[in-house]
């Protein structure tokens, strides 16, 4: 018999038990008692060897009346993704496709039945970029969203991206691309006009051109087409096409000198007048996430962050663009600011040279991986579909490289918004990121992430461990999935940030939880009454996943939970358990008769009985029923270890 004490207000009494019967394996198995009633307690299960370790929170004091008032409150509701529920009665768990699809909507798939079919084809978020069209447009979307949710059963999260400064803006005022010839001569103003005038490009920064010298070169959309410098005038500037493409509507540009990057600081505010406008026309609609443009620091995104909680009733998540260069010399602490993050290549390629692109763009996921925030990886996936119904090998090869580097999600942005074939794009994502994911799975390799400890409290660095822990146990026990119990959405991010082979199926009981975490990686989040009673939660949750049929018989999950402890339930629960569901209507009611105040009595009895149940397992009936018939909680303990251990149903 060995003890052990816990850190904080809570000391655990544990019982080590050998087995001499060999066809008991009780080895490494934890039988935890607790004596304090605040803090961690934990209990230890092993049936038959078919349900694996587990340690398991327990709670203390809920009256058993009260059991069934919280299991038939959590029947009542259970809702989950129709298009989730449809991918796991086709493909079961290992078959759901984890990384998250975002797209842009524009003119190309606003209509309520182009809409529909992108989320039956997998997109998880829809974003909506507000420089383009009218309030009233992006209205009409984001009802037409809510309208599927509502009746279709979808669970489809908005996304709103800030126009943000305009400095690095040029419009050629045409309704789509133009293609630039060599040699030809065009006029760059800051002069306004309507429409489109032949050779001329309105900047949309009247100090565009300051610092700018004949001779300097004018980068297009980081390369799409470039121009030389021939004549400067007053503030606009002639330029000669040396390197002809694609010239595209509100195209950004730069400034290059010598091979470098021309470096202007304008010390304008990274959220304009108009972006303050669209943020409140954002938090009127309801949307779930704020894309911010062109972040160049922490600060911008925490002023964003604090005004949201002021005036707005639901949670909205904050994530900052990565689009210049010097939002990557500040990348950590932007990224620790933020609650996610979007590379934004095709502005972050205006002003770092490309091939430095994909070191970039892996070392911004690792870092958002380490800190535990989202990463979207956005633009110019399939730019070819903009125009054709095939993609290039090329871009497939890109997109399989984002999914290797364990992104949380993929972005589609011209490809869907003005593409002529938006749906076979998404089509394409989905089935390219489904295919890496599936042969990583077969080649065991998870993706290598330097453990930094986030956590400062002890509560966090517990919840920080305690799902570290848990995705290496549903690994190496090869779990059908992960079940995770939250409020906030915490653990079930720290789970997705170790990247499992198992999904994650979230419950919680905050729809803004829900749909925010619609961007993290592998995580499928459900809506679901949870009470203060852990144990009601999943037993009742197992019990409607079970019955819609969505798990079978064999199946086994791995439950989490971080429920926050009220004033009824002291007790915090973070707790890791191992469930076989052919095994859990013999157990989902069972409890051990310990739970109480004085249980610290019991673990001097304890020790007594163990030898005389395990030396006797092969003869159980005799001890079966001089156990039950034991008025003593010691043996009503002992004849529920007994009853578990075995497997027997009374």
């Amino acid at each position: 018999m060995e003890s052990m004490a816990v850190a904080g207000h809570s000391i655990h009494t544990c019982f080590h038990i050998k087995s001499k019967n060999p066809r008991v394996n009780l080895e490494k198995q934890v039988f935890g008692v607790p004596v304090l009633h605040h803090g961690v307690s934990c209990i230890g299960k092993k049936l038959k060897g078919k349900v694996g370790a587990g340690v398991q929170a327990v709670q203390v004091g809920l009256e058993e009346s009260e059991r069934v008032r919280n299991l038939r409150s959590l029947e009542r509701t259970l809702e989950l993704d129709a298009v989730s529920e449809r991918e796991l009665r086709e493909k079961g768990f290992l078959g759901l496709r984890k990384t998250k699809l975002v797209c842009t909507i524009g003119p190309a798939c606003s209509s309520l039945e182009d809409l529909e079919k992108l989320v039956l084809g997998g997109m998880n978020v829809a974003r909506l970029n507000m420089c383009h069209n009218t309030r009233e447009w992006h209205r009409d979307v984001i009802r037409k969203i809510k309208k599927l949710n509502e009746e279709k059963g979808f669970s489809v999260s908005v996304m709103i991206d800030t126009e943000g400064s305009q400095i690095h803006v040029v419009d050629h005022g045409a309704p789509s691309s133009l293609k630039v010839q060599e040699d030809s001569i065009w006029l760059f103003t800051n002069e306004k006009f309507d429409g489109s005038v032949p050779f001329t490009v309105q900047a949309k920064y009247e100090g565009f051109s300051e610092g700018i010298k004949v001779g300097d070169e004018l980068v297009i959309d980081g390369g799409m087409a470039r121009f030389e410098v021939i004549e400067k005038l007053r503030s606009d500037l002639r330029c000669k096409c040396t390197d002809p493409g694609l010239f595209l509507p509100r195209a950004k540009f730069s400034f290059w000198r010598d091979g470098k990057l021309v470096e202007r600081n304008y010390e304008l505010p990274t959220l304009s007048t108009k972006d303050w406008s669209d943020i409140e026309f954002g938090i009127s609609e309801g949307v779930n996430f704020i894309a911010m443009s062109f972040v160049n620091d922490a600060e911008s995104v925490r002023h964003l962050k604090n005004y949201l909680s002021t005036k707005s009733a639901t949670s909205i998540r904050v994530l900052a663009k990565i689009e210049s260069l010097e939002s990557l010399q500040k990348l950590e602490e932007i990224i620790e600011a933020s609650d996610g993050i979007m590379v934004a290549r095709v502005d972050l390629g205006v002003e770092i040279p490309l091939e430095q692109i994909p070191t970039v763009q892996e070392e911004i996921t690792k870092v958002c991986r380490q800190l535990n925030k989202p990463v979207i990886v956005a633009s110019q996936f399939l730019e070819s579909m903009i125009e054709y119904p095939t993609p290039t090998r090329a871009e497939v090869a890109d997109i399989s490289e984002a999914v290797r580097q364990y992104a949380d999600a993929l972005m589609l942005a011209g490809e869907s918004a003005i593409g002529l074939f938006g749906q076979k794009a998404l089509s394409v994502l989905q089935m390219t990121s489904s295919r890496m994911e599936s042969s990583s799975r077969e080649e065991n390799r998870q993706g290598s992430l330097l453990p930094r400890q986030l956590g400062v409290s002890l509560p966090d660095r517990i919840a920080e461990q305690i799902c570290n822990s848990a995705v290496e146990l549903a690994n190496n026990l090869a779990v059908d999935a992960i079940f995770v119990y939250t409020k906030h959405g915490h653990m079930a991010s720290l789970l997705s940030r170790n990247r499992p082979n198992p999904p994650i199926f979230a419950f919680t009981n905050d729809e803004s939880t829900r749909m925010s975490l619609n961007l993290q990686w592998g995580v499928i989040p459900l809506l679901v009454d949870l009470s203060d009673d852990m144990e009601s939660n999943i037993s009742s949750t197992i019990h409607l996943i079970k019955s819609k049929g969505l798990v079978k018989e064999g199946d086994s999950v791995l439950v989490v939970s971080d429920v926050t402890p009220s004033r009824a339930t002291p007790m915090a629960f973070q707790s890791i358990q191992v469930i076989n569901i052919s095994q859990f209507r013999q157990i989902r009611n069972r409890k051990a008769p310990f739970l109480d105040c004085h249980s610290s009595h019991l673990a001097v009895k304890c020790g007594d009985f163990f030898t005389k149940i395990t030396d006797r397992l092969s003869g159980k009936k005799k001890l079966e029923k001089e156990l039950k018939s034991s008025e003593n909680c010691a043996g009503q303990f002992l004849f529920w270890v007994l009853d578990v251990l075995t497997g027997f149903t009374p």
